[in-house]
């Protein structure tokens, strides 16, 4: 075996992940893919979807990145990015534990409520350091003024720290620390509950169904959404924003889902209501660092498509004149998130040269980001199927290897 994890195949990391300790029919049952399907992939015959990739990863406990070469195991991250985790990891468990000696003067609501956006903001921008930092200060500072808060200072309090905590929980679900996640979602739906905010309830739920959808848990993810919009449910007539809003983004979660569960059924009855609560918006907006709007859906509906191998449905997405132009206001992570969906759609309909392209806008505009995506090494691998030297070059703009 090769010294360097990215000249393995898939098959042969996968093999290895296995290990001895586990079979093949063992990873099958782990997994709930057939038999016949890891024999395939540990031969390097077919394609894996994203869906098969997602419960691989998750029966071998690693990141999808870590099966496409990108990353090694254990080794994935950049010395930054572990030292931002680590940070950010302390402040999470040591906040809700009340391990907070030496702070005497915490922030006051209106200072720690723009930390929290400014965290949202570097979250959306992909700086994980400056969002760690400004996080760990809210979280902290927070957590030792609410401690003796009442009223409607502790009620506001109380929002600010679960919008805190559930930024953490993004960003820790985004380089796969699922356990740092679901420990700041537990602090987050305690605050929630205190301060009697039934929106932020359900953008919590949001974002613990794409902790699940991240682990592979799917039937989990789909229902975590579902359950928790039918709580919310607006009337269309006179419903508030936020609710509408907070509504929109759960049945986007749960269309997504249902998407990798490849239930087109389900993800087309989601994504119509997500279009019902943005139609009724009429606009793009934001709550506790989240967007949901006209925009929203029709990128993600774009992703949703692709995910169920629609590919000329999610071109056909892309070219609608609305999206042609992105919003100067869309964050650069969501903003490379649909250019991905719309590189993989590319390859899905042939149209290489034009994936590649795609490929290499996202490349230039988030360098740091795309390092830490999936998604550029499923689309290289079906790129390499025609130019492999395309993809070396990609390789070397992003800063990872995307085929051995």
């Amino acid at each position: 075996m090769s010294n360097l994890w990215a000249d393995l195949t898939n098959g042969e990391r996968i093999k290895h992940l296995r290990g001895s300790d586990l079979t093949q029919q063992g990873l099958s049952e782990a997994s709930g893919l057939s038999y016949a399907t890891i024999q395939k992939a540990e031969q390097d015959r077919g394609e894996l979807s994203i869906g098969s990739l997602l419960k691989l990863a998750a029966a071998l406990n690693t990141d999808v990145a870590v099966l496409l070469g990108q990353q090694a195991p254990r080794r994935g991250m950049g010395q930054s990015d572990r030292a931002a985790l680590r940070r950010l990891s302390d402040a999470v468990h040591e906040s809700a534990l009340g391990e907070w000696d030496g702070i005497d003067d915490p922030s006051g609501v209106r200072d720690l409520a723009r930390a929290r956006d400014l965290a949202w903001g570097a979250y959306w921008a992909s700086d994980t350091a400056r969002m760690s930092g400004l996080a760990a200060k809210v979280l902290m500072e927070g957590q030792v003024r609410y401690a003796s808060a009442a009223g409607d200072e502790r009620r506001q309090l109380a929002l600010i720290l679960a919008s805190t905590y559930r930024v953490a929980a993004s960003c820790a679900n985004g380089f796969g620390q699922r356990d740092l996640a679901l420990s700041a979602i537990t602090s987050a739906k305690l605050l929630a509950r205190d301060a009697d905010e039934p929106v932020m309830g359900a953008l919590l739920d949001s974002t613990l169904s794409w902790v699940h959808l991240r682990g592979a848990k799917l039937p989990r993810a789909v229902a975590v959404a579902e359950r928790a919009a039918l709580a919310i449910e607006p009337s269309f007539s006179r419903s508030s924003r936020p609710r509408l809003l907070a509504y929109g983004r759960l049945m986007i979660s749960a269309a997504v889902a249902a998407a990798r569960r490849e239930d087109g059924s389900a993800a087309d009855d989601y994504i119509s209501q997500a279009r019902a609560a943005a139609a009724r918006l009429g606009r793009d907006e934001k709550l506790y660092g989240t967007s949901f709007g006209p925009t929203a859906v029709q990128t993600e509906a774009v992703g949703i498509h692709v995910a169920l191998k629609n590919y000329g449905k999610a071109l056909k997405l892309a070219a609608h004149p609305d999206m042609r132009t992105l919003p100067p206001g869309m964050s650069k992570v969501a903003r490379n998130r649909y250019r991905l969906d719309v590189a993989l759609a590319q390859c899905g309909a042939g149209l290489y040269d034009a994936a590649e392209r795609t490929l290499t806008e996202v490349a230039l505009d988030a360098p740091e980001w795309v390092r830490h995506q999936a998604l550029p090494g499923v689309i290289a691998a079906r790129l390499a199927k025609v130019s492999t030297a395309r993809v070396r070059h990609l390789s070397e703009l992003i800063g990872v290897p995307l085929i051995a």
